[in-house]
């Protein structure tokens, strides 16, 4: 629905977001209808949006009235515009079920479509297991009321030990049950920010991240990543200049770059943020998904406790769809937290809560066989794509689920659009950047199993032949600002 009283998109602007859309010298309605729709689902055109009229549209984009009245008809037909006589065009989403991916919109699959645009790992086969397990005791929950803000207290038990076990001791007191990492997030930015404070944040970053902190109305304040990595000195500068309200940091596997932040840079960043009054929430989701026989630096709470609010989720390390995480902070913090999530919610599910302290309760053993089976993925997916894609600089992460691709050329859009026309969906850089750039890379997640992931890259291939030749001098190329 398009949102009341909302201003238009200047048509400069979304022609710089679009960029290069079209792969000839003569554009075609057909590749605008594609650049449009590719920007639709990665997110970088959200629902409500308003479309310039057709023809500041058209003359933005440097081609006829006609064209782009082709193009958002077609759009109109698959649901992702809407228009009305008098209010003009705006970006809308398919009545009956679209499903919500990792910072856009996605339609739902076809059976020949190849989902490469989510990092998600399907259940291991031990929740069976878990949730028969957990079915007995559910009888002894179902006579209260049901009602748990703070989280079971076998669940916050077994989360505690986990971080005891890290070298944070942790009680269950200083533990929230949330749906999810994302939950934590926006319920950590409700308490802590007000409209208009900066959230420091890095780039490349978690895109539906970026979501939540302009949900409040806050501004992200990226930080380069340099070298495939922190910058100290960078984010301290940043920290000193910008006084951002709330740091938003991944330091263990970095999404969607891998990086894995070291000790001796978990302990100066947190002398920083102590030091400029700044709260980091720092996010765990992958902290599980190590590859490496090497000790784990600990956890940056650890270095900071006062001024670390961390997160976590079950996502990742066993099935996305118990929709569960965590918050691990200060008692006090807790407290508010499960006064301010009444606005929100009133607790997380019972049923998945048990399922999870079960699943917890033989984690070990889970994540050693999770691990095994990652590690030949991602060492497939990485074999395929450098037999397939060679001109492709491709890091091997140590761990997290995904690669991050250096195409060498600025096409990361117009492959997505190329890939989704042959049966992939692919998650462009620009989907991870703060505001539209990293058109040189994507993320390649090695979830799926290895026969999916060799048939993703053979269609990337040819989806890659269809784009990586058209050179510089190319009049419809324009930089991605």
């Amino acid at each position: 629905m398009m949102q009341s009283g909302s201003p238009a998109l200047k048509g400069h602007k979304l022609a710089r977001l679009l960029g290069s859309w079209s792969t000839g010298q003569r554009p075609s309605s057909g590749a605008l209808y594609r650049a449009v729709r590719q920007s639709v689902l990665d997110g970088r055109l959200p629902p409500g949006t308003r479309l310039p009229a057709e023809r500041e549209f058209a003359e933005a984009v440097g081609t006829s009235r006609t064209l782009v009245a082709s193009a958002l008809e077609r759009l109109r037909a698959e649901g992702l515009v809407a228009s009305r006589r008098g209010a003009g065009s705006w970006v809308s989403l398919p009545e009956g079920g679209t499903e919500a991916g990792s910072g856009g919109w996605f339609p739902p699959e076809h059976a020949e479509t190849i989902n490469f645009a989510q990092a998600t790992p399907a259940a291991p086969p031990e929740l069976a297991e878990a949730v028969e397990n957990a079915r007995t005791r559910f009888a002894e929950q179902i006579g209260g009321h049901g009602y748990q803000p703070h989280g079971l207290h076998a669940l916050r038990e077994r989360i505690a030990e986990r971080f005891t076990r890290r070298g944070l001791p942790t009680g269950p007191h200083q533990v929230l049950v949330t749906n999810g990492a994302q939950h934590a997030f926006a319920l950590t930015l409700r308490l802590l920010t007000a409209p208009g404070e900066r959230v420091l944040v890095e780039h490349p970053t978690y895109p539906n991240a970026l979501e939540a902190v302009r949900a409040v109305n806050a501004a992200a304040l990226p930080v380069p990543m340099v070298d495939g990595g922190w910058d100290p000195e960078l984010v301290e500068a940043t920290l000193a200049q910008g006084a951002p309200r709330l740091a938003y940091l991944i330091p263990d596997f970095q999404n969607p770059t891998g990086a894995l932040m070291s000790g001796a840079t978990r302990e100066r960043l947190a002398a920083a943020l102590r030091r400029h009054r700044t709260t980091a929430v720092v996010d765990e989701t992958l902290v599980d998904i190590d590859l490496t026989a090497a000790a784990a630096p600990p956890p940056m709470a650890s270095f900071a406790e006062e001024r670390v609010i961390t997160i976590g989720s079950a996502s990742k390390s066993f099935w996305g769809g118990l929709r569960l995480g965590w918050v691990r902070a200060p008692e006090e913090f807790v407290q508010r937290m499960v006064i301010g999530r009444a606005a929100v919610d009133l607790g997380s599910p019972v049923f998945e809560q048990l399922v999870l302290a079960e699943l917890l309760g033989r984690a070990d053993a889970i994540l050693r066989s999770r691990r095994v089976e990652t590690i030949e993925r991602r060492d497939a997916l990485v074999a395929a794509v450098r037999e397939s894609c060679p001109q492709w600089s491709i890091p091997v992460p140590d761990g997290g689920l995904a690669l991050w691709c250096h195409l060498g050329q600025p096409v990361g859009s117009r492959l997505a659009v190329a890939a989704e026309q042959h049966g992939v969906r692919l998650a462009s850089g620009s989907m991870f950047a703060v505001q539209g750039s990293l058109e040189d890379r994507v993320r390649l997640p090695y979830t799926l199993p290895i026969d999916r992931l060799r048939a993703a890259v053979s269609k990337l291939a040819l989806a890659w032949t269809a784009v990586h030749g058209v050179g510089a001098d190319d009049p419809w190329r324009s930089p991605i600002t």
